[in-house]
């Protein structure tokens, strides 16, 4: 175990929002703040980050070409790679003393297939609830931002099987679904405004995991 890790406890945070709300640069933006300060951090991304899930990933996303995938496939699929993920990187991870960061994560699952779907958001839990074997992230930070203006800000290679073949109504169902899911969990949660000034929400972000590490030391 490192010993710049010894100051402080293990943390698992996971990312959520509608497809273009900036995770993946907020993400790396924390990841580097929080590396420069000693600790160690694995980042992780939903669907794949195991040999096995970055499989999962190419069906899900449709990479190589999209085929049909029933919403109940689609909540299984993401299901099969999250366990995969929860084994072999997040648990090992969090064990050592780790701040694990996740580009999404098993809300992802309740906002898409759930909310946006229309599956059983109960059966959904259960299901997640076996795939990870309870873990659960202990801060999740949701970059909210409307679906019209997330998804202008996807483009090209950047769109996947979820932006190509879903209306803006499932979007907007996906985006509401966080909202209901943050609200209802409020300890967990904190919802920031995806569409401010790139360095002013880092630093906000910054500054919300601060305080959660050192309540956790």
């Amino acid at each position: 175990v490192a010993a710049s890790n010894e100051a402080g406890s293990s943390m698992f945070i996971s990312f959520e929002g509608p497809d273009g709300s900036g995770k993946s640069t907020q993400i790396a933006l924390l990841a580097e703040q929080l590396r420069s300060a000693g600790r160690e951090v694995v980042t992780v991304r939903e669907p794949g980050g195991t040999p096995a899930g970055e499989k999962i990933r190419a069906i899900l996303l449709g990479e190589g070409g999209a085929v049909p995938v029933d919403p109940r496939a689609d909540a299984l699929l993401f299901n099969a790679s999250r366990a995969q993920l929860v084994a072999d990187v997040i648990e090992p991870a969090l064990a050592r003393g780790a701040v694990v960061i996740a580009d999404r994560f098993a809300d992802s699952t309740l906002a898409y297939q759930g909310y946006g779907s229309g599956l059983p958001v109960e059966e959904l839990r259960g299901m997640i609830r076996f795939a990870t074997a309870g873990r659960t992230p202990d801060l999740t930070l949701l970059l909210d931002l409307s679906a019209e203006r997330g998804l202008a800000r996807k483009s090209g290679s950047n769109r996947t099987r979820f932006e190509e073949g879903f209306d803006a109504a499932f979007h907007e169902r996906v985006a509401t679904g966080f909202r209901s899911l943050a609200a209802a969990e409020p300890a967990r949660w904190r919802v920031l405004d995806a569409s401010a000034e790139q360095g002013a929400l880092a630093a906000e972000i910054a500054q919300i995991v601060h305080v959660a590490l050192s309540a956790k030391r």
